[in-house]
């Protein structure tokens, strides 16, 4: 499933594509929000891990504008909820995920990113 903790962590891998390929670009999407249990902790502890501009970027070209810009110093439940949101909330169901590099498309079709490369797309 694509969602914005997994997208977070992609980059394009296609040979030859190792500057400016994070984070992918998102195209012709359709979304679907799905309730997930919220777990403080995970959420505190998943943090370090963000790369923040890529996480709020992403959540802007699906329409979301809860978090703010910069990473807060104080976390406060509020805060959690609107990050557990975001990270685990919002599915992309359809589209796809383009390089900003090279611009190759990897599609997402029923939630399920195709992140395979064609034989001599392969480094």
């Amino acid at each position: 499933m694509v969602r914005l903790i997994t997208h977070n962590l992609l980059a394009c891998h296609a040979k030859n594509c190792t500057s400016n390929n994070f984070p992918l670009q998102f195209k012709d999407i359709e979304i679907e929000l799905r309730e997930a249990e919220f777990n403080p902790d995970f959420i505190r502890g998943f943090l370090p891990k963000l790369e923040w501009k890529a996480l709020i970027d992403a959540a802007k070209q699906l329409g979301d504008t809860s978090l703010p810009s910069e990473q807060p110093e104080m976390i406060d439940d509020e805060f959690l909820k609107n990050l557990h949101h975001v990270l685990l909330e919002i599915h992309i169901e359809e589209g796809a995920m383009i390089c900003p590099n090279c611009q190759h498309v990897y599609p997402i079709s029923n939630g399920i990113p195709n992140m395979l490369l064609a034989e001599h797309e392969i480094g």
